[in-house]
């Protein structure tokens, strides 16, 4: 492929041109030529996958800008956030956001969940502050070009990434436009860090201004990519967020005429494919000791559903869908969660539940919810995920720990029989919190920092 070649692709009536004059990389940069090769390979990868991307169902919502033939809103702050975890972050963000100025802010997401959050959080926003100005995008491909472009459409002075976005078409042109990068609430794995360090010359050029990362490990792995001097810790951003919203309420919970109030209901929670073979061992197991219990079995991936219901019928368990449950549901019956977005209206209604991701080394789920909702949960002996939790919410017996299967069966047993002391419960994780927060006011303080450089500069 050559510098100055020209790629178009059809999106409706519509066409994307990465002409030579837009393309990366701009005119008069400083980037080394081995750099400059490997993103015009990377741009010609876009090139080939967004004709593919574009019939995906899931992108079909906010295509136009995922693919910029609408221009996203010029921003001061640009804040990137996946999908709905971070979508929350980034409203617990601009919520205690007190810029000492007017700023034009612009939230993007991947995800059309995400983007539900984030047009809540705009709503809030605009009514609490009238300093701030926010608009909501869908973010764009990563393609070098479309990334150039959309970088001089917005002007941001400062970019906060959520998490783990690494993006190199949009950390590239943050780069050559002079825009200040953050990463906050930052997480990197041992796998991602190996990842990245097949080419470290790449990520040192891309390198962001300011990371703080959640523990010290994950600080580690972002300090060997980027070096250590632009890397700190902070507290986790979800301790704020259970601090500020408290437990969640249980009235008007959507399932409740399904599980009558002497139900004794286990919830199996975000179980994942590598563990499926034990988790069926552990609901023999429960079903062996006790008959009447339910069983409320949500995997991790939805994709993974068929999967399960050839494993229970070949273990003779008889099972039901949630998306066909609209009568309250008998005694022993195991339900196979279908639909989305209702696991932590079953933690509120659980007597006890396990989280998966756990057994397996996978890194774990998150346990924080169902303790929001009052519920002690059991958790297997991998979850290094969320080691920025602290090993003391396991020494406080928040959280059970254990070895295997059978020891998760044991206490899943023990615990379904009484309703669990919910309010305790709920008080004690909240003073866990309490003493954990902090993570959003050091994020605002970065922020307002790195927009008084940005001005500066």
């Amino acid at each position: 492929m050559e510098n100055g070649s020209i790629f178009q692709h059809q999106f409706g009536d519509k066409q994307i041109s990465t002409q030579p004059s837009s393309a990366w990389p701009p005119p008069n940069t400083r980037t080394p030529l081995s750099i400059k090769i490997a993103f015009l390979v990377y741009q010609l990868a876009w090139n080939i996958a967004i004709p593919f991307l574009r019939r995906n169902q899931r992108l079909q919502q906010g295509l136009s800008q995922r693919t910029l033939q609408e221009d996203p809103a010029a921003a001061d702050l640009w804040i990137q956030a996946a999908s709905v975890g971070e979508a929350f972050l980034a409203w617990e963000i601009i919520r205690k956001l007190d810029p000492p100025r007017p700023m034009r802010v612009l939230l993007t997401t991947y995800t059309s969940q995400g983007m539900e959050i984030l047009e809540k959080a705009r709503s809030e926003a605009i009514q609490q502050s009238s300093r701030l100005t926010i608009h909501t995008a869908f973010f764009p491909f990563d393609h070098p070009a479309l990334m150039t472009r959309a970088m001089a459409a917005i002007r941001p002075k400062v970019m906060l990434l959520l998490e783990s976005e690494l993006w190199p078409g949009l950390l590239h042109a943050c780069k050559q436009q002079r825009v200040k990068i953050l990463v906050a609430n930052g997480r990197m794995t041992a796998r991602s860090l190996a990842r990245y360090r097949i080419w470290p010359a790449l990520w040192r050029h891309l390198r962001p201004d300011r990371i703080l990362a959640i523990s010290t490990d994950d600080a580690a792995r972002f300090a060997a990519l980027f070096g250590k001097d632009n890397v700190a810790t902070m507290p986790n951003i979800k301790f704020d967020r259970i601090s500020d919203q408290g437990a969640p309420a249980a009235a008007h919970n959507p399932l409740a005429p399904l599980f009558p109030p002497d139900t004794k209901l286990m919830v199996l929670g975000s179980i994942r494919q590598e563990e499926e073979a034990d988790i069926m061992k552990l609901i023999c197991a429960i079903k062996g000791q006790n008959k009447k219990i339910i069983i409320a079995l949500f995997p991790r991936h939805m994709h993974r559903l068929h999967n399960w219901e050839k494993l229970l019928e070949k273990h003779d368990c008889p099972w039901q869908l949630r998306s066909r449950t609209t009568e309250p549901v008998r005694h022993g019956s195991i339900i196979l969660w279908d639909t989305m977005g209702e696991m932590l209206f079953a933690y509120q209604l659980a007597n006890t539940a396990f989280i998966g991701g756990s057994l397996a080394p996978l890194g774990g789920q998150n346990f924080l919810e169902p303790l929001t909702c009052g519920l002690k949960p059991v958790i297997g002996p991998h979850w290094s995920d969320f080691s920025w939790i602290g090993q003391e919410i396991i020494d406080q017996q928040l959280v059970f720990q254990v070895k295997n299967w059978q020891e998760a069966a044991e206490i899943l047993l023990k615990t379904a029989s009484t309703p669990p002391p919910r309010e305790q419960t709920q008080q004690e994780i909240l003073t866990y919190a309490e003493s954990h927060c902090g993570g959003i006011a050091q994020t605002c303080t970065t922020i307002n920092t790195l927009l008084s450089a940005a001005s500066n500069q």
